[in-house]
């Protein structure tokens, strides 16, 4: 929070910011409408969103305003040739706004830096506080005139910026911290608590600079995921030079050279060279990822080994890191149902708890015979505790937390409501092709046949040597399965829908369907049998012949991920129960399910059918749909909570899904879910810890227990421990690459076995 929430830590300037025009005031698109962004540092919490909402909501030429508390930003739309008034209004709540270019490129945006606190003036203000108290105590008397003037020095100190939000406060009628300590500080003081009124406005100010520094660490959480690209590269010039330039003068099209060890200044295509790279930071992958000529860079990333040379497809302010981070932001200031809920609880609660406290005052004296300096300092007292900062600021703490350490993990969440639902999903719709499989054939057997048998290897070089000169996709899985030299064929010929002949090393082979096979007199009932086993289980089969005996049969199928087993497994262990949904034939949808062991499997679906299926799930329970298509978009908008798989390959599912998981990995959905448990925990353990230290206030008020720099205390400290708490999440270990690399082989090897 900031100024007016115990998290402001400005120190109250009230001159009004330099007029200029923003830069971002964008030509009219609507009517008129034009947007401006604002920075405001003093604001960060419901407070002064209420504030500004009442300023500017009510001027001529306003039409729109959004917020976003952590990043402290305000985009106001207006139809104004000139957003003077705006500023100028903003500026009256003894806020500064400054323009910022909404559409500039992040290296161009202001830092965010700690900001900067009078510590200082704040540790003078503490001796003449403490100095107030002693001196009190000494001499007994809390209202002597060396007491009083020690405290003054310290009120004015330290405090006098919140003594002015409360009186801006009490202007607008708006019931916020400042107002409270405003009226708690000046009642101390009427009623000769000089020392306790320096120590509550000391602790105060204190409290606000050190939760101040704690958040920036939740904002800088977004910014630090940018400031992995580096600003400059070595870019080959016209001559065939090459010279390091800033990123942001780097184009699109350009060749730019990246050595071993540094990081890839902005997306791009290798055009020369070969090296590993670590995508950690874009997919959250445990190990680096081979690149070589026409594959993918993103900003960002490690170059591992090998200089790599590539062609820039994203200038800065597009990569691929940027539009993460943006989406990241923009999923922030998306409240989540806690959040949605604290609020409204935050503008009942103060306000009643100003009523009890009035009604303490008054009534202690009339009805239970108190001393009204008693009565009155009991009120104050429950003043003090009433502001429920530490509950606003746990909830958009915890969340932004949550979502920058799923981005960290190539998980991008659009909103704090998915990241929070995520723990109620019970099933968990997933296609097929590309999602559980890897959506192109891949060689799965080769059987050989006769009495005397072909070795398995030289079955698949023959086969391999006949389908070099096809390019039908079965045949380029047989190809790329051989990994020697293809044999010499003669008489090569393609024969449409049946297969290929040719001679090697003299004899004739035929490889092909069940059809060329008959053709050639080579088809029994044993041959037919075998057949219908692989095609049981969700494989294309072809024959192998030699002149006109069937020697072997090899069959290709779209294998399932190395992950998918793991991620299956443990879907289930968190409740989740998984189910197929795809388009393809419903025996190969039944036999991949089979070899994951779910038993809802659905195949020969429209996208429509998908649909329908998804509401279907839904009815009963949260559900979740997984898909990398666009046959899968309708189910994946219908969805509770949709998610695209391997969106760093695509920029439409990162601007559709709800959860895009950036590289192939389906292990990354229970990663989500256990971090969504988290982040409920740690919501509700803040939630829990702050009402009970105002409970215990309440009644040690009552009790004549509680004084007012106690309340303090407690108030500051509690609303310390939750944001450091919320902050516990950006610390969660990355999952255990040992483990990790363990269960990729596991899977393999057991892939290989089937």
């Amino acid at each position: 929070m900031s100024d007016s929430c115990k998290h402001c830590h400005g120190d109250g300037h009230e001159a009004a910011p330099e007029t200029t025009r923003p830069r971002d005031a964008l030509p009219a698109t609507d009517e008129g409408l034009r947007t401006s962004l604002f920075k405001i540092e003093q604001m960060d919490c419901p407070t002064e969103e209420r504030l500004l909402r009442k300023a500017l909501e009510s001027m001529d030429g306003v039409r729109t305003l959004s917020f976003d508390l952590i990043g402290r930003t305000l985009k106001v739309g207006h139809v104004l040739d000139d957003p003077q008034p705006i500023m100028a209004a903003i500026a009256g709540l003894n806020m500064s706004p400054v323009p910022i270019d909404a559409a500039a490129a992040p290296e161009d945006q202001p830092a965010e830096a700690a900001p900067r606190q009078p510590w200082a003036r704040m540790g003078l203000a503490g001796a003449f506080a403490i100095g107030s108290e002693v001196l009190a105590y000494a001499t007994g008397a809390d209202t002597s005139l060396p007491v009083a003037a020690l405290a003054l020095a310290a009120i004015l100190l330290g405090g006098l910026g919140t003594l002015r939000k409360g009186w801006l406060a009490l202007r607008h009628v708006t019931l916020n911290i400042n107002l409270l300590m405003t009226v708690a500080v000046i009642g101390a003081a009427l009623i000769g608590q000089w020392p306790e009124a320096a120590m509550v406005i000391w602790l105060f100010g204190v409290a606000e600079m050190i939760e101040a520094l704690s958040l920036t660490r939740a904002r800088n959480a977004i910014r630090s995921l940018t400031a992995l690209a580096p600003e400059r590269g070595l870019v080959r010039q016209g001559d065939g030079s090459w010279q390091e330039m800033p990123a942001r003068l780097i184009g699109v099209d350009a060749v730019v050279r990246v050595r071993p060890g540094e990081r890839i200044v902005l997306d791009g295509i290798v055009v020369g060279g070969a090296s590993s790279v670590d995508q950690a930071p874009i997919t959250g992958e445990s190990m680096p990822v081979a690149k070589q000529e026409g594959d993918a860079l993103y900003a960002g990333t490690v170059n591992q080994q090998g200089v790599l040379e590539y062609r820039v497809t994203a200038a800065a302010g597009h990569t691929m890191l940027d539009r993460i981070a943006q989406t990241v932001q923009d999923a922030q200031g998306k409240r989540a149902p806690t959040q949605r809920f604290i609020d409204r609880f935050a503008q009942v609660y103060t306000p009643a708890v100003f009523v009890v406290a009035i009604i303490v005052a008054v009534a202690g004296p009339l009805a239970f015979d108190m001393a009204w300096l008693d009565s009155v300092y009991r009120a104050l007292v429950l003043l003090v505790i009433a502001c429920p900062c530490a509950l606003v600021i746990s909830t958009p703490v915890t969340i932004v937390s949550g979502l920058a350490s799923a981005a960290r993990r190539g998980i991008l969440i659009k909103g704090g409501l998915y990241l929070e639902q995520g723990r109620r999903l019970r099933r968990l719709a997933l296609d097929k092709t590309g999602t559980l499989t890897h959506g192109k054939p891949a060689l799965t057997d080769v059987v050989t046949l006769g009495a005397s048998p072909l070795p398995r290897a030289r079955a698949l070089q023959l086969a391999a040597s006949l389908d070099a000169l096809s390019s039908h996709p079965v045949a380029h899985a047989i190809v790329s399965a051989h990994a020697g030299a293809a044999l010499p064929v003669e008489d090569f010929a393609s024969l449409a829908g049946r297969g290929v002949t040719g001679r090697i090393e003299g004899r004739t082979y035929a490889l092909g369907s069940l059809r060329l096979a008959r053709e050639l007199g080579a088809a029994d009932d044993a041959l037919e049998t075998g057949l219908e086993a692989l095609e049981r289980q969700g494989k294309t089969a072809v024959i192998l012949c030699e002149d006109d005996v069937a020697v072997a049969i090899l069959a290709v199928a779209d294998t399932i991920r190395d992950s998918s087993r793991t991620a299956v497994a443990e879907l289930r262990r968190l409740g989740v129960e998984p189910v197929v949904l795809s388009g393809d034939n419903a025996a190969t949808v039944r036999a991949v399910a089979a070899e994951l062991g779910i038993e809802d499997a659905r195949g020969n679906l429209l996208p429509d059918d998908k649909l329908a299926a998804v509401e279907a799930l839904g009815r009963a329970a949260p559900v979740g749909m997984v898909g990398d298509g666009v046959n899968d978009a309708p189910a994946l908008a219908r969805a509770d909570i949709g998610f695209a798989m391997g969106a760093a390959g695509t920029d439409t599912a990162i601007e559709t899904a709800d959860v895009a998981l950036m590289q192939d990995d389906l292990r990354k959905l229970p990663e989500f879910i256990r971090l969504s448990h988290r982040t409920s925990r740690v919501l509700w353990q803040n939630i829990v810890f702050a009402l009970a230290i105002k409970l215990v206030f309440f009644v040690l008020t009552f009790t004549g227990e509680a004084t007012l720099w106690m309340a303090v205390f407690a108030d500051a400290g509690a609303s310390l421990l939750v944001v450091f708490n919320g902050l516990r999440l950006l610390r969660q270990p990355q999952p255990d690459q040992a483990a990790l690399r363990r269960n990729t082989s596991r899977s393999g090897l057991d892939a290989e076995a089937s």
